[in-house]
């Protein structure tokens, strides 16, 4: 005891006072801090239920032509909301609140049009549907005692109507309408004629509208996945749903059904409530006829395989398309295939009133299987009210099964209709021809051998959506021409081109796919379209002049188009959530009216004489040459040219540095200084005469260019050869004239570095005089070193 008095004396005492007053002011401080959480606790649980009361005394309605709606609540609600009066349901804080009663009636108009004015229901909506409950069917199976309490649909409603959730005071017995509040669920019921309906907004002001001496009533759904659509007798209706997945449209008691997701809303308050559209998720349809059969050849895309007792059947089949069309006749034509789409792509939204889109085939002698296939997998994955129609332009095909067979077969299908031509015009004025009668505000143009796959469409039609200008691609996947079965392709791959407009496919770097913070399932700018699929809005594509009608049967339209496309002022881009199958095969089984090889290569040079500028000569100069010389057969320009001038079109420089900067396109293949090994001096250009001088860069009149088209030149002089006096002379410049090429660096032969005449009838090159400042043209000697050049800068070899 003594020890421990001992440590309390002088500075011991006082830092002994200290501790304990520490001690003491922690445990106050504590007690404090619990009883402020407590008080705090309290006042937001008074608030709330001061909120809660406001709202239940808004809910007021004393309307006369309302009946009785009873609605059903989700089961998660009624745990919410046990012990309380049913009749007394108020919405949770701070959730939106939306009061609208216009004065004539309100007019809803539904996203979801599937029904067009011109359109009715038709089997497909049915199929639809039955996809669409799949979806829907395990969130409201929750509901589905209660909804049947609520109000019985009609026997021709196939399904329930989404009803927003209403809230009100109680009023009398009879006019009693219970509230459905939901929180992440999809539920609803049916509104009939009489009654009415309010919209959720999100974020947005309250509003009121005076409908006559009715009072407002009231419909909150922030963060919900409700939906309600009312109908009257003569009302056309839209309605946006936010966060629902289910959208209906009830005409003489009929309906649709979809998928529906978040959306904002615009109330302007006139004399009908505007609503501005709505988003969806993107619909996953896949509809058969019948239960697929699972053992069927080729399901779900798997590999088939030939009998060995039908092998030999099977070679013998195959030029009817250059694939294997035994196989092809033997899988179902709606035969599943996988989803091959990223695994984002089936929770992104679309919106609801997206444009509708004619699907145009066109064909010639195409096999049977693949063309009904084609159709089936258009009909049966696209939104119905989305497929305007489908056509099929016959460019005069010679197959017999493809004429009154396929008139019988298609007759099934109202949407399908079938154009024939009675010449054969090629691919490109077959298009034109489908495109000329199509009605739908999309053009969607496919090859005649293909399979969309699931969610195809609403992805390309919501990028027209959002912008006009943009034409949308598919992701365009593999279905083996052997064993017919459907492969999945590599992700970030864009269309591009090389020299001299060949067409080819090109992954993005992962350097430039981190640059952008791209995901697999963003949208990939496309410099060049491969031309056989692709979606563009139809007025769109007629004032870009459409295809230019000067290309014939097929090649080049699709750079055509591409580069009007970009430097007009719109964009083209691949989306990796469309994805469609295609057939590639190793030859093309169509016949050409003329020559196949003169057709492709007169429309190259047809668009590369509109579009490319200068650079144009970097296509004759990777072996179109020859196209030069008889430039009147690629037919008059004039027209595309003035519609180019018209658009205020960008130059193909633009392009290239705008949209294709990856693309080598060197204006020259070698510049500079052109130095001699034997006499170790350097060309020189003084009054349209070549000699010699001291080699000086600084020296304009030294530099010479080495052109693509193998001239010579400095500016719009070209070193002309005359090989009858071995003289030579600058001449302007012409293209047209063979005589004026010379072959330098053609290939690794032992005369690469000499510049050799092109046209000469023996083989001269250029030679530098051993003893006087003198040049001329000599046979060639591979190891004379007075016959050797070399530019400053090569760009090519």
């Amino acid at each position: 005891m003594m020890r421990f008095l001992r440590y309390l004396r002088g500075s011991g005492r006082v830092l002994g006072f200290v501790f304990v007053a520490s001690v003491i002011w922690l445990l106050l401080d504590m007690a404090v801090l619990r009883l402020s959480i407590g008080d705090a606790n309290s006042r937001l649980v008074n608030e709330r239920t001061v909120r809660e009361q406001e709202i239940a005394q808004q809910q007021v309605l004393d309307s006369s032509d309302l009946k009785p709606v009873r609605l059903f609540r989700t089961q998660k609600r009624k745990e919410r909301m046990a012990g309380q009066d049913k009749n007394n349901l108020q919405p949770e804080p701070g959730e939106g609140q939306l009061h609208a009663v216009a004065k004539k009636p309100v007019k809803l108009f539904v996203t979801d049009a599937s029904l067009s004015q011109n359109n009715t229901i038709n089997n497909d909506s049915v199929a639809l549907r039955r996809s669409v409950e799949r979806e829907r069917r395990e969130p409201e199976e929750t509901a589905s005692n209660a909804s049947v309490q609520a109000s019985k649909p009609q026997q021709d409603m196939p399904e329930k109507l989404p009803v927003q959730a209403t809230h009100k005071s109680p009023v009398k017995k009879e006019k009693q309408i219970k509230e459905l509040q939901t929180q992440g669920t999809n539920n609803g019921s049916l509104v009939k004629e009489k009654q009415i309906e309010k919209l959720p907004i999100q974020g947005a002001n309250n509003v009121s509208l005076v409908k006559k001496e009715k009072q407002m009533k009231e419909v909150h759904n922030q963060g919900t996945n409700n939906a309600s659509l009312v109908k009257k007798e003569k009302q056309n209706e839209k309605l946006p749903i936010q966060g629902a997945h289910n959208v209906s449209s009830v005409k003489k008691g009929k309906k649709i059904g979809g998928m529906v997701g978040n959306n904002s809303i615009i109330v302007h308050m006139n004399d009908t409530l505007a609503v501005k559209a709505g988003v969806h998720r993107v619909l996953s349809l896949d509809l058969t006829a019948a239960p697929r059969n699972p053992n069927a050849v080729g399901q779900f895309g798997q590999a088939a395989v030939v009998p060995r007792d039908k092998e030999v059947l099977s070679k013998q089949r195959w030029n009817e398309g250059y694939f294997n069309v035994y196989l092809s006749d033997q899988i179902p034509l709606d035969r599943a295939i996988p989803d091959t789409r990223p695994d984002t792509c089936a929770r992104n939204v679309v919106h609801n009133d997206l444009p509708s889109t004619s699907v145009i085939f066109c064909f010639v002698d195409e096999v049977w299987s693949t063309l009904l296939r084609s159709v089936h997998s258009v009909l049966n994955r696209s939104p119905p009210h989305l497929l305007k129609e489908i056509i099929l332009v016959d460019d005069f095909s010679k197959k017999a099964y493809l004429k009154g067979n396929l008139d019988k077969y298609m007759a099934k299908f109202p949407k399908v209709r079938i154009v024939r031509l009675e010449e054969r015009q090629g691919l490109i004025r077959a298009r034109m021809a489908g495109a000329a009668i199509a009605k739908g505000d999309v053009l969607t143009f496919l090859d005649s051998h293909v399979e969309c796959n699931v969610g195809w469409l609403e992805p390309l039609l919501e990028r027209i959506y959002l912008d006009r200008r943009k034409v949308p691609c598919p992701v365009i996947e593999v279905i083996n021409d052997h064993d017919m079965s459907y492969k999945l392709v590599d992700n970030f791959q864009r269309g591009i081109f090389k020299w001299p407009l060949v067409f080819g496919w090109n992954t993005l770097s992962d350097e430039y796919v981190k640059k952008k913070n791209m995901t697999v399932a963003d949208p990939i700018r496309c410099p060049v379209m491969a031309g056989g699929l692709f979606s563009i809005d139809r007025k769109y594509f007629y004032e870009l002049g459409a295809y230019d009608p000067g290309l014939e049967v097929w090649g080049g339209e699709n750079m055509e188009i591409s580069f009007k496309i970009w430097m007009c002022g719109g964009t083209i881009e691949i989306i990796p959530c469309s994805r469609v199958g295609h057939i590639f095969r190793g030859k093309n089984p169509y016949n050409f009216p003329q020559d196949r090889q003169k057709t492709v290569q007169r429309n190259f040079a047809r668009v590369a004489e509109v579009w490319l500028d200068e650079y144009k000569e970097l296509f004759y100069g990777h072996g179109y040459q020859h196209l030069l010389e008889n430039q009147h057969d690629i037919g008059n320009l004039t027209e595309q040219i003035q519609l180019r001038d018209r658009l205020k079109c960008k130059s193909f420089k633009w392009y290239l540095d705008k949209v294709y900067p990856e693309l080598e396109a060197p204006l020259v293949k070698a510049n500079g200084l052109v130095f001699n090994r034997g006499s170790r001096n350097c060309l020189s250009v003084r009054n349209r005469v070549l000699s010699f001088e001291k080699c000086d860069l600084s020296k304009q009149s030294q530099h010479l260019n080495y052109t693509w088209l193998d001239h010579i030149c400095q500016r719009d002089l070209c070193l002309e050869p005359n090989v009858i006096q071995g003289s030579l002379s600058f001449q302007p410049c012409d293209r047209t004239r063979p005589v004026l090429r010379w072959l330098h660096k053609t290939s690794k032969s032992p005369l690469s570095e000499h510049l050799i005449s092109a046209k000469s009838s023996q083989q001269v090159c250029l030679e530098a005089s051993q003893k006087a400042d003198k040049i001329h043209l000599a046979p060639c000697v591979a190891s004379n070193p007075f016959q050797q050049w070399e530019f400053t800068n090569y760009y090519s070899v």
